[in-house]
């Protein structure tokens, strides 16, 4: 996908990285700190992460088209290879919901024994800890690669004085 109604597909594309990749990160972290909201999330957790993770390669690859039909500078460089880290963020985005209800579901399956609670404690709090450390290194790649892109797209591209365009009317 290159052009989505005569525009670059990589501009449409980026907004849904943008909102999905955030909102994935605080479901997940959500879902692992209190179970019971993973538990209500049930496969939509692992989904919504699959869909983030399906949406970064869609994106990343139409911005590459992108590349090749603008002049290339070091901003648009810089903005290409961060793009190219986001891939393994959205990955562990996805392998860490799927762990976490995964858990949820076997904890509320397999009862609640004493044996099982000091299993279950060890593994919540990994998954605790994946899921803020995996949660904030995607949303900060995410936070960098969009101030690259916008760097890239606007560094030369306004005014920074009005120009006299749309006056507001008094």
């Amino acid at each position: 996908m290159s052009l989505v109604n005569n525009l670059p597909a990589h501009i449409l594309l980026v907004h849904f990285v943008i909102v999905l990749v955030p909102l994935t990160a605080l479901a997940l972290v959500v879902g692992a700190i209190w179970p019971t909201a993973a538990q209500r999330m049930g496969i939509v957790l692992p989904v919504l992460a699959l869909v983030t993770l399906a949406s970064v390669p869609l994106t990343t690859q139409a911005g590459e088209w992108l590349e090749h039909h603008v002049d290339s500078d070091a901003l648009v460089r810089r903005h290409t290879e961060l793009g190219d880290g986001l891939l393994p963020w959205a990955g562990g985005l996805f392998v860490v919901a799927v762990l976490v209800w995964w858990a949820v579901r076997r904890s509320t399956t397999s009862g609640t024994s004493p044996s099982t609670r000091r299993i279950a404690a060890p593994v919540r709090i990994a998954a605790v800890v994946l899921s803020l450390v995996v949660s904030a290194g995607a949303v900060v790649d995410v936070y960098r690669i969009g101030d690259s892109g916008a760097r890239a797209a606007w560094h030369d591209g306004f005014s920074k004085t009005a120009t006299g365009g749309d006056k507001d009317a008094d």
